[in-house]
């Protein structure tokens, strides 16, 4: 005995495994392992139990509407509290000047970005399911609502004539009125967004995430990444231009900007430039050191204190010209109403900026989330950012997502729950009663280049298109067009023309999936890809293919042709060569050129059956009514034949699907799959189906599959179910070829005729030409194995 009282003795070859067990077919399976009966419950059940209502279910849905109460009972204040407070002081901060520059992308004035990056933190506190996002303003949804808010309200609405001390007019814009458009325009946008993302949170629809893949969001960011960058370039530059929207609008600006390139104002010229350096550097060394950093060096904030610093003491406006914030509003607008009319013009930029926002959104949720091993829920999600923005666009706000730097900012630095983000909102709200004053001296170029140092990540995802491009070559594509399309048609078109050209080409993937002839490793019930495997084997007279797609009308085709691939020969032309070869046979016998025996048919000199040759006069058959009697005889279609029909060889008794990676079929396949079964059925080829998923066998008895010769024993649970039981078949079939056919011919007796060798039938058979065509129809289904001939008197 070995210790602790176990029997010593050679060890398992844990290696290794051997299986015993019976060949199941569908019908055999579901018999000895008694399948349950799924009942699906009524239209009245489900409302009953949707409507039903408990205190226990009644606490569950507040809890999920209010994710607040889950989380904030649990809150450990020593441990947490802390670190909130110094990760909401931080992000407040980058908050604050975020707000401002952003502003700059929705073409309103500065205040109001200060509005964006503090209501939508309010709601988002108690309705949030992510611990660590910070909700605010993000670039490229700033960028997106900009262009709606200068395609419906451009500087030529609202040109105005004045005239000077010499008499002369001169067009000068009107900038409150402009302003004050464009900010009912912003915030009225906001709130349509609002309530595009509470209808789809209401209706459970979080999973339209799921169709902006990663690559077509890399694509779409960095081409918006660029579209910022040119925007705020004018803005470094203190260049006047043109605002355009639509396609090609970005072209339009750089050309525009180049050829005012000499009006450049060499003060934002030179703070921008080095607002970028020193962010860009400073960015840098955070992310080498950050192990060693204790908390993120706030590089924009100090940049931007000691702008403004300068900015006031050289006064820079009056004694070079340069660009600054000039005023901000301190204190808060009071709520307004949404501009109702604008909603037609504005629905379809609303619901593509509901949509990129949610993406965007949920996405760096889910990288903390999973980070920090808490779940995130994705309808809940889409109600929290909708009345985040409802609730902003009443106070004056522009869509609110959420940005990645401030949201590693907040992370980062120790936070913990969305304490942090009230204690940021804060900081913002201080920015906005007291603050506001003071940044007013700060140039506008210092806030752009403020915007455009932190689109370095985005910019830095170019990157990934050559490892795409050697992974997948479909993702790189998506990547590309969406970026380019972006690019020259603007971001809602662009967005749109990605999203086409992704579910494109996974219809063309699905069109054309992979398929392969499979065979068995021998001595493994293994079945591997034979062009693949030198070692694989093709059972006798055996073909096996592998469909790895859901099947449907759009690849029904490829589904045929990998067939014929794989089995080496079509079936109805098998079919019709061989009722064109019965044909000859009979105009053969009624010349007297041949005899028809019990054992065959005689021919003093016979045709080698070659190769294929195209059909010619497959239909003429004669139609003489006169009397007839059967009798048998017996035609080998693999050797030769005495008529010059090259029929085509049948080297095959079984073909076997395997539905290993079929998830669906439509109504089409289906047709299409109880054809194919009929078509071989009718030259002697069995069809078998294996590895089906239950789904399957569930969706052939709804669209009437099975019938008197279609049963459900043609499926098998495995490949190898399948080859053993033909191998066993095989092994108990009658000792002639299986091969061979049965063929009918009738006489005009209706006595039993004797085939003795000296009988009159050894003697030459007149006969007339008639051969049954197959119908489709299943009332006249008939043997396959009978052809039925007539022969005259």
């Amino acid at each position: 005995m070995a210790a602790g009282g176990r029997q010593a003795g050679p060890m398992p070859d844990l290696g290794r495994y051997v299986v015993s067990r019976p060949i199941y077919s569908e019908t055999a399976f579901q018999e000895e392992n008694e399948k349950r009966a799924h009942l699906q419950p009524t239209l009245r059940e489900r409302v009953q139990g949707a409507c039903s209502c408990s205190r226990k279910k009644a606490f569950q849905i507040t809890k999920s509407f209010l994710p607040i109460l889950e989380w904030l009972p649990k809150y450990r204040v020593k441990e947490w509290l802390v670190s909130d407070i110094i990760s909401g002081v931080s992000t407040g901060l980058v908050a604050t000047l975020q707000g401002l520059a952003f502003a700059l992308l929705v073409a309103v004035p500065l205040g109001y970005g200060l509005y964006s990056a503090f209501f939508p933190l309010l709601t988002y506190f108690f309705l949030g399911t992510s611990r660590h996002l910070s909700v605010g303003p993000f670039p490229v949804v700033s960028l997106m609502v900009g262009s709606v808010v200068l395609s419906m309200a451009p500087d030529d609405k609202f040109h105005i004539m004045s005239s000077n001390a010499t008499g002369l007019n001169k067009t000068l814009i009107d900038t409150v009125s402009r302003d004050a458009q464009r900010v009912v325009i912003a915030s009225t946008l906001t709130f349509l967004v609002g309530i595009i993302q509470l209808v789809f949170g209401a209706l459970q629809i979080g999973f339209i995430v799921r169709y902006l893949a990663d690559p077509l969001i890399g694509g779409f960011t960095t081409a918006a990444a660029f579209q910022v960058f040119v925007s705020q370039l004018k803005i470094v530059l203190n260049v006047s231009t043109k605002n355009y929207n639509g396609i090609l609008s970005i072209i339009y600006t750089l050309i525009e900007i180049f050829q005012r390139i000499g009006t450049t104002n060499i003060a934002d010229l030179i703070a921008g430039l080095l607002t970028i350096f020193i962010c860009m550097v400073v960015k840098e060394i955070n992310d080498r050191f950050k192990h060693k950093i204790p908390v993120p060096i706030p590089i924009e904030v100090i940049v931007t204190i000691v702008a403004t610093g300068i900015s006031y003491a050289a006064d820079l406006e009056k004694k070079y010209n340069a660009g600054i914030v000039k005023t901000i509003p301190r204190g808060f607008l009071p709520p307004e109403p949404p501009a109702v009319s604008m909603f037609s013009e504005m629905i379809a930029a609303a619901f593509s900026i509901a949509v990129v926002a949610y993406a965007i959104a949920v996405s760096v949720a889910k990288v903390y989330a999973t980070k920090h091993d808490y779940p995130i829920d994705g309808n809940q999600e889409f109600i929290a950012y909708g009345i985040s923005n409802v609730f902003a666009g009443a106070f004056s706000c522009f869509v609110a997502t959420t940005a990645l730097s401030r949201t590693a900012v907040q992370e980062s630095t120790g936070g913990k729950t969305q304490v942090a983000s009230i204690i940021s909102a804060g900081i913002v709200l201080i920015a906005i009663v007291a603050l506001g004053k003071l940044l007013e001296p700060l140039q506008k170029s210092v806030l752009a280049a403020v915007v455009i140092a932190n689109l370095k990540g985005m910019f830095m995802q170019v990157f990934d298109v050559p490892r795409l491009w050697r992974q997948n070559k479909a993702d790189a594509m998506i990547w590309i067009f969406t970026c380019v399309a972006s690019i020259i048609l603007g971001l809602d078109l662009g967005l749109l023309a990605g999203l086409v050209f992704g579910l494109l080409t996974v219809v063309v993937r699905v069109q054309f999936p992979s398929w392969g002839g499979l065979g068995n490793v021998p001595g493994t019930d293994l079945y591997k890809n034979v062009k693949d495997y030198k070692t694989v084997v093709e059972p006798e007279g055996v073909k096996i293919l592998r469909f790895s797609s859901p099947i449907f009308y759009a690849n029904i085709d490829g589904l045929k042709s990998s067939l014929k691939s794989t089995v080496g020969f079509d079936a109805i032309r098998v079919h019709n060569k061989r009722l064109k070869a019965l044909r000859m046979i009979q105009k053969l016998i009624k010349k007297g050129k041949l005899k028809a025996t019990k054992n065959g048919i005689i021919s003093d000199s016979g045709t080698t059956n070659e190769a294929f040759e195209s059909d010619e006069d497959l239909d003429d058959p004669e139609d003489l009514k006169i009397p007839t009697k059967e009798v048998e005889i017996q035609v080998d279609w693999n050797s030769e034949l005495p008529v010059k029909v090259n029929v085509p060889r049948v080297p095959i008794h079984s073909l076997i699907f395997d539905f290993g990676g079929v998830s669906f079929l439509d109504v089409v396949a289906v047709r299409t799959m109880r054809m194919i079964v009929k078509e071989f059925e009718r030259i002697d080829v069995t069809v078998y189906i294996a590895s089906h998923q239950d789904n399957i066998i569930t969706k052939l008895e709804q669209c009437g599959f099975f019938d008197d010769n279609i049963r459900k024993d043609m499926f098998f649970l495995t490949v190898h179910d399948a080859v053993l039981y033909i191998q066993h078949e095989m092994m108990h079939r009658d000792i002639q070829d299986p091969i061979f056919e049965k063929i009918s011919l009738m006489q005009e007796s209706k006595e039993p005729i004797d085939f003795s060798e000296t009988g009159k039938l050894d003697d030459e058979l007149d006969v007339q030409e008639e051969v049954w065509s197959y119908p489709f129809n299943k009332a006249c289904v008939h043997d396959v194995c009978i052809f039925i001939l007539t022969i005259a008197v």
